[in-house]
């Protein structure tokens, strides 16, 4: 009697997520576009500003711009106003012994060292009488304060938000360098799979896993192939995955990688280029896979390299979601460039007790209460969609350990994982 090969031992979330991310690299595709079309594009370059901003002195007040120690020079705190000063206009230098009416953003003149606001002031005909005495500088935001010529003020890596959009306009850039999109395949495998809109027969599901990935990978701002639901047929799982990676960066499926006579991804991967299958000590989304498939002889610019990673995640809805927040989503950003992936995580107190421990890594659907705890949702099943929906996060709870009431615990939000 032969006996059995003993179980790899389970990974901890820790050594597989770093596993993953070792093998990813930024894909090397750029181009330049129009600043005001690179939202949540990943810069290749660091964006280097050509000028000062503010490029010269400026107000930051409505009021009066004198040279301070005329005040004290003269004794006189009525002076004549000598010329107006509007935002976007060039002022003249400030005449010896007069004050210069001036306003928000516009330019300090020349010989001008301070700013009243207009409430420290009583103007009356071409005169006004200052009733404060400033400092040298007050109100005055000086040239260069925001940003130096020359400094780098967003640096490759960085993912464009809107302020970081607003923030390269502010220096002139109208283009900017980034990387291409990253280019993912997916497809779905079941027979049991139904799309909405069609009659649910006897035994079948809506396949709601794809409107999930497809939604988390379109946020991340990929290039999306969809494949859709392949059959459950050996050479038809074979073909999707040769056709998928001459022309993407990664593969994504969903479901059949378990070794079921009707799973046929593991043994589809197996033969058209390598596989690692991975048992993860985390609940829920404990099977994982990674590898990659080969690329047929040639190759072409979205895919330069020789082969095409493959990721397979879980089959029911919660473990993928999970898995993908936890695994997919900072594999794919090392992908496209960026250099920091990891969530910020919060710790926040836990509002319920829950006294069963589990062995493994949970990740708990939870969400913030009125009171700024954490109310956990009763079902944590696998299968339960809607705690995905209900939650504002995951908590992150080690291995053998219960939580109690009143207990500070790590607390990843959606907010974060989704970004």
């Amino acid at each position: 009697m032969s006996t059995p090969t003993p179980r790899a031992p389970m990974l901890s979330t820790a050594e597989a997520l770093a596993t993953l991310l070792s093998a990813a690299s930024p894909i090397t595709g750029t181009e330049s576009i129009p600043t005001l079309d690179a939202l949540n594009r990943v810069l290749s370059a660091d964006v280097i500003s050509p000028l000062d901003v503010p490029p010269m002195n400026t107000s930051s007040m409505d009021g009066y711009a004198i040279h301070a120690d005329d005040l004290a020079t003269n004794g006189n705190r009525r002076l004549p106003v000598s010329q107006r000063i509007p935002a976007g206009h060039a002022p003249e230098p400030l005449k010896p012994g007069t004050a210069a009416r001036i306003f928000t953003g516009a330019t300090v003149p020349r010989g001008a060292d301070a700013i009243v606001m207009q409430e420290q002031t009583e103007a009356a005909g071409n005169e006004v009488t200052i009733l404060h005495s400033p400092a040298p500088g007050e109100w005055i935001t000086a040239q260069g304060a925001d940003i130096r010529s020359g400094s780098v003020i967003l640096p490759a890596g960085t993912r464009l938000t809107p302020q970081a959009l607003g923030l390269a306009a502010s220096v002139g850039c109208a283009e900017l360098q980034v990387r291409r999109r990253v280019k993912v395949a997916v497809f779905f495998t079941g027979d049991e799979l139904t799309m909405p809109g069609e009659p649910l027969k006897p035994g079948a599901i809506y396949n709601s896993n794809r409107f999930t990935l497809r939604g988390l990978l379109e946020k991340l701002g990929c290039d999306v192939t969809d494949y859709g639901i392949v059959p459950d047929k050996l050479d038809a799982t074979r073909a999707t995955l040769r056709e998928a990676a001459q022309a993407h960066d990664l593969i994504l499926t969903c479901g059949g990688v378990s070794v079921g006579e009707e799973d046929h991804v593991k043994p589809a991967v197996e033969a058209e280029g390598r596989l690692s299958m991975w048992q993860i000590a985390m609940k829920p989304g404990k099977p994982l896979a990674f590898g990659a498939v080969r690329r047929a002889a040639q190759q072409t610019d979205a895919a330069p390299s020789a082969e095409t990673f493959f990721i397979g995640l879980p089959g029911n809805p919660v473990s993928s979601f999970a898995t993908f927040l936890l695994f997919v989503r900072p594999f794919v950003l090392l992908l496209a460039g960026m250099r920091t992936v990891a969530p910020r995580a919060l710790s926040l107190r836990a509002d319920f007790t829950q006294k069963k421990a589990d062995r493994r890594n949970e990740f708990l659907r939870a969400r913030i209460n009125a009171a700024g705890g954490l109310d956990l949702f009763p079902n944590q099943s696998s299968a339960v969609l809607t705690s995905t929906v209900w939650g504002d996060g995951l908590i992150d709870n080690p291995p053998n350990h219960a939580i109690s009431v009143g207990e500070t615990v790590r607390f990843i939000p959606f907010s974060e994982l989704l970004n």
